[in-house]
C-alpha cells in the first residue's frame, strides 16, 4: 500500500511540475512577443471563413479574408473595424465591447494565465479559460513550441466564435500602417 501511495505522490508531483513548466514557458513566449502573423479559420455559426492576420501588442489587428468580398478586421488598439475592399459594408465597434480586445492584451493574458490552472490537451495543446464580466475566453497554446495556436469566444451576436490559428511567425518586421482605421466611403 505504501507503494501504491508512493507512486501516485510522484506521478502526481512531476505532472504538476511538468504542467508548472508549460505554463512558465508560455508566459515567457508572451512576454518575449512583440507582433505575431499568421493563417486562420474562423468557424462562426458552423460557417468557416480563412484568411491572415497580424497582431501587434498590445491591441492591434489586421485581418484580410479569403472570400469574394476581401472582408478586413482591423484594429488600432480602440476600434475594431469590419469592412471590405470596397468599403461598401462598414462595421465599426469600440474594441472593449469585444472579447477581441482581452486577446490582443497580452499584458492580460499573461495575468490571467499566471492565476489560472491550465489543462493539457491530448498532448497537443495547452488551454486556459478566462473568465472576465461577461466574456469566457477558451485559448490554447502549443505544447511543443508555446505559441498562441487559437481561441473560442461568442462574438458581440452571442455566436460561438472558433478561431485556429496556423503557419506562425513571430516578431516580424510589419508595416505599421495597416493598423489605421479604413474610412468609410460615402457615396
Amino acid at each position: 500500500m505504501k507503494k501504491i501511495f508512493t507512486f501516485f505522490f510522484i506521478f502526481f508531483f512531476i505532472t504538476k511540475q511538468l504542467q508548472a513548466s508549460i505554463k512558465e514557458k508560455i508566459i515567457l513566449n508572451l512576454k518575449n512577443t512583440k507582433n505575431i502573423t499568421f493563417k486562420f479559420e474562423q468557424t462562426i455559426n458552423n460557417i468557416l471563413e480563412q484568411g491572415e492576420c497580424t497582431i501587434e501588442y498590445p491591441k492591434k489587428i489586421f485581418c484580410l479574408y479569403n472570400n469574394k468580398k476581401k472582408k478586413i478586421m482591423v484594429s488600432n488598439g480602440k476600434t475594431l473595424v469590419i469592412t471590405n475592399k470596397q468599403k461598401s459594408n462598414y462595421y465599426l465597434y469600440p474594441l472593449k465591447k469585444t472579447p477581441l480586445e482581452l486577446i490582443l492584451d497580452k499584458d492580460f493574458l499573461i495575468s490571467e494565465i499566471e492565476s489560472l490552472n491550465g489543462r493539457n490537451v491530448d498532448n497537443k495543446y495547452y488551454n486556459f479559460t478566462i473568465l472576465n464580466n461577461n466574456n469566457k475566453i477558451n485559448i490554447f497554446f502549443n505544447n511543443k513550441n508555446y505559441n498562441l495556436i487559437g481561441w473560442q469566444t461568442e462574438d458581440i451576436y452571442q455566436n460561438l466564435a472558433i478561431t485556429f490559428i496556423s503557419n506562425v511567425k513571430t516578431n516580424q518586421k510589419i508595416d505599421k500602417k495597416i493598423f489605421k482605421i479604413p474610412k468609410m466611403k460615402m457615396n
